[in-house]
């Protein structure tokens, strides 16, 4: 129990991996207050950052349906939160304790609830807020009163689009069983407010079938589920459930954040219809759903367009790798494999190769990524370093059994020499422990020792269990210590499961760069090297994009898009950032949109004349 002036802590009603929460009185005013604390005794820097950035979103919310913070003060080395206590419980207390009412919930019941949350997280968002982690812990119901209340915003961020990058499930931020594909940084797709539809539909799917749509101990296997799993209908499992509500709760878990719901205002309408006919007619029909459903967001669509054909390639390249092959062996399987992707700046590069992130997590394999710099040419394997740095980072989140096993592994494969290995990536000392000395010797013997032991310590990280993909970006700038060491691991006939991927731009490269000196010696010694050119959009590509980010169809935006091609020359990036110049100097207007099956057109349209 925690001791603070003015205040009787009564009971501990919560404990997390990070804080504990508390009843308890404020004396002075007899105020019922819960009292959130970060349970280490040495919070780290991030905690601490964490908590007051919690302290100050959920300070500014004032929205009936989020939980009032009244202070945040210093408490031995830590931070106390006050909050109200309005006497609920969570959602997820009442699952436990009354599941003959809330395990399943009955559907006039779930409706209520389900409207006052789509409201309330139409509130959130409408303040510039995406909670990123509704689940039922965080909505607290008082059932004598009616009232909801949302609750937790440790993770929450104030609006912007951000991209989650590929890590171990077991430090994701969220809660694994309702985090959005998005969420799981596995999806090449940006995070936006509508990861919250997403965690919304889960939780509305186990408040009305009594179960979670994926059910799995395994946490890899999860994250594929919310990447490409198919949830079993909601009315499969509970007969009482019309086919209307289970469509509404699947369009909110779509796996692509286009294709949900694009406004709570729309998801409260399809409710409360739902709920108007319950009332009324003691039955709910089929009825279009999303016809309210209009967004005030101007966005651009994420997916890839006019790729089709490459990504085939790069995902077929990794299935020659993993050990699976397309069907009459049109793709022989291969132990490892390099893919080189070229373009220009902006064309989508790294955007390609990210997709294989789905496949990867199917076969529980390990992405990784460096980068080479300009002006760094001079220091050896810096990518390679970045890219095992976050190798090391995934492991060591990983289970202390987990752990053990890779310790063994590869303290086997480095033997006596480890501290070869440490010295260039330091944080594999995190793993093995600290590693005797190794002999002084000269530079020559000094890059070759390395050379031998790096390629013992990357076996141990491909195999067929669990396959590696290297990404190395901005080839053009590559060192010779990393060329040299791509040779040996591209020739390595011990190594297996590897799929080293390098992108490059190729009009900074003349036919003498060391790059493709290697990869002709490569080809020479029957080493399979694909290679991948990315063109600039076609014109048709381009006028897709347009159309389905300003919602109209091609022929109505023929005229922008054809002025966008010859402004951009069909380069992604500069279609995506002119798109938006146009939109923020008001040279286009946002009418708002209606998701798939609306009835409004919606749309933009041009203020202004076009400009040449």
């Amino acid at each position: 129990m925690i001791t603070l002036p003015d205040i009787e802590v009564c009971t501990e009603i919560y404990s997390s991996a990070s804080s504990l929460v508390y009843r308890g009185i404020r004396q002075s005013d007899n105020t019922p207050i819960i009292l959130k604390v970060l349970k280490a005794d040495y919070p780290t820097t991030a905690a601490l950052i964490r908590s007051k950035q919690e302290y100050a979103i959920t300070r500014s919310l004032d929205i009936e349906g989020v939980i009032k913070v009244y202070s945040q003060q210093d408490y031995q080395r830590s931070l106390v939160m006050t909050l109200e206590d309005f006497g609920g419980e969570s959602l997820e207390k009442f699952r436990q304790d009354l599941p003959e009412s809330y395990c399943p919930m009955p559907l006039a019941e779930f409706l209520h609830l389900a409207i006052q949350l789509a409201e309330i997280i139409g509130s959130i968002h409408a303040s510039q807020v995406i909670h990123r982690d509704i689940n039922p812990s965080n909505i607290v119901l008082n059932p004598a009163t009616g009232r909801v209340k949302i609750i937790d915003f440790g993770i929450a961020t104030r609006f912007s689009r951000t991209n989650p990058s590929f890590q171990n499930p077991n430090v994701l931020e969220g809660t694994l069983a309702y985090i959005s594909p998005e969420q799981t940084g596995r999806m090449n797709r940006i995070l936006d407010y509508r990861t919250d539809f997403y965690s919304l539909g889960v939780t509305y799917y186990e408040l009305l079938t009594g179960q979670l749509p994926f059910v799995t101990d395994d946490m890899l296997e999860l994250v594929h589920c919310h990447i490409a799993g198919q949830a079993i209908t909601p009315h499969e499992l509970n007969s009482e459930i019309p086919p209307i509500v289970s469509e509404i709760i699947l369009k909110l878990m779509a796996k692509n954040a286009e294709d949900r719901y694009q406004s709570a205002a729309g998801i409260e309408a399809d409710l409360g219809t739902c709920l108007l006919q319950l009332e009324t007619t003691n039955k709910i029909e089929a009825f279009p759903l999303g016809m309210q459903d209009i967004s005030d967001r101007f966005q651009i669509p994420q997916k890839l367009y006019g790729r089709e054909a490459e990504i085939e390639t790069l995902l077929a390249a990794f299935e020659r790798v993993a050990g699976e092959t397309k069907e009459q062996n049109t793709y022989p399987k291969s132990q490892i494999e390099l893919i080189l992707v070229a373009g220009y700046s902006g064309i989508g590069k790294s955007a390609l190769v990210q997709e294989i992130y789905k496949p990867i997590t199917q076969k529980r394999g390990y992405f990784i990524s460096g980068k080479f710099d300009q002006f760094g040419r001079n220091i050896p394997y810096s990518a390679i370093v970045t890219a095992f740095q976050s190798l090391m980072r995934q492991i060591l989140a990983e289970s202390e059994t987990a752990l053990q096993q890779w310790r063994d592994q590869i303290l086997e494969a480095v033997g006596a020499i480890g501290q070869v290995i440490i010295d260039v990536i330091p944080e594999v000392e995190l793993i093995i422990g600290a590693q005797p000395p190794v002999p002084k010797v000269g530079a020559i013997e000094a890059q070759n020792r390395f050379n031998l032991v790096f390629q013992k310590f990357i076996r141990v990280f491909s195999s067929p269990e669990h396959p590696l993909v290297i990404f190395l970006d901005d080839l053009q700038w590559v060192d010779s210590a990393t060329l040299k060491l791509i040779e040996l691991m591209m020739t390595d006939s011990e190594t297996q499961s590897l799929l080293l991927i390098g992108a490059y731009r190729d009009h900074e490269i003349d036919a003498v760069h060391p790059l493709l000196l290697l990869l002709n010696e490569l080809r020479s010694r029957s080493i399979a090297v694909n290679q991948i050119a990315l063109a600039p959009l076609a014109l048709q590509d381009t006028c897709q994009l347009i159309a389905e980010t300003l919602h109209r169809d091609a022929a109505s935006i023929a005229p922008l898009a054809e002025l966008i091609q010859r402004k951009t020359a069909g380069n992604p990036f500069f279609v995506e950032q002119f798109l938006k110049m146009l939109y923020t100097e008001n040279l286009i207007e946002w009418a708002g949109r209606v998701s798939t099956g609306g009835g409004r057109h919606g749309g933009t349209t041009p203020t202004k004349p076009w400009f040449s």
